[in-house]
């Protein structure tokens, strides 16, 4: 499957989700864009590398990364979004030294901040945004996100926590504190934090 190439376009805050962020990223040669709910340190980490001009005191988790990696003599090449998988995108860092090639796997989030400081491309794969990315009617040479594009921004995040919330209101009662455990792994696994504070919040119930 080809691979697509993306630039950041932006990062838009929600109104009415509170801590809700949503990267914005545009196919390069398309009018596609692909909008990924992020949380607000992330956010923030990435604004920085965007912002060239802005310098935090001390280095952000990112920074501190960037200089151990350069330290090691790590390079990361690109970043790869290759899997999406009930609304969460899956990503690949790949990186290389002394000429061998590895793969690691990370949080699409941590992946773009960590590209963004090494100048590195992101992909994505063409069902990817052939199933994720939206289009958006907008002038091709216009930089910043416009009211258009924060407004459909903004029903696709309230879409998603609606979504999570129709998932985390199920009633745990009924489920043993085996099976509690075992469903709150796999919802850290898979990175669903809503259902997994849900599950938490019915196994401390038991442990009361």
């Amino acid at each position: 499957m080809s691979l697509v190439r993306l630039n950041i376009k932006g990062i838009s805050y929600s109104q009415t989700q509170n801590g809700a962020y949503a990267l914005i990223l545009s196919e390069e040669d398309g009018e596609r864009k692909l909008p990924i709910v992020i949380g607000a340190f992330e956010a923030q980490s990435i604004a920085i590398a965007l912002e060239k001009e802005i310098k935090p005191p001390r280095p952000l988790t990112h920074d501190l990364f960037k200089n151990f990696a350069d330290r090691y003599q790590i390079m990361v090449k690109q970043v790869i979004i290759h899997k999406l998988v009930d609304g969460v995108f899956y990503s690949s860092i790949i990186s290389e030294r002394d000429g061998l090639e590895e793969i690691i796997d990370a949080r699409t989030s941590d992946a773009i901040a960590l590209a963004l400081r090494f100048n590195a491309p992101i992909f994505t794969y063409k069902g990817i945004l052939d199933k994720a990315g939206i289009y958006l009617k907008t002038q091709p040479k216009e930089e910043k996100i416009s009211d258009e594009e924060e407004a459909v921004i903004e029903k696709l995040i309230t879409g998603e926590d609606q979504e999570s919330k129709k998932k985390t209101s199920k009633n745990y009662s009924k489920h043993t504190l085996k099976e509690l455990n075992k469903m709150l792994d796999e919802a850290v696994a898979n990175e669903d934090y809503e259902k997994a504070a849900s599950i938490r919040d019915e196994i401390s119930k038991r442990e009361k």
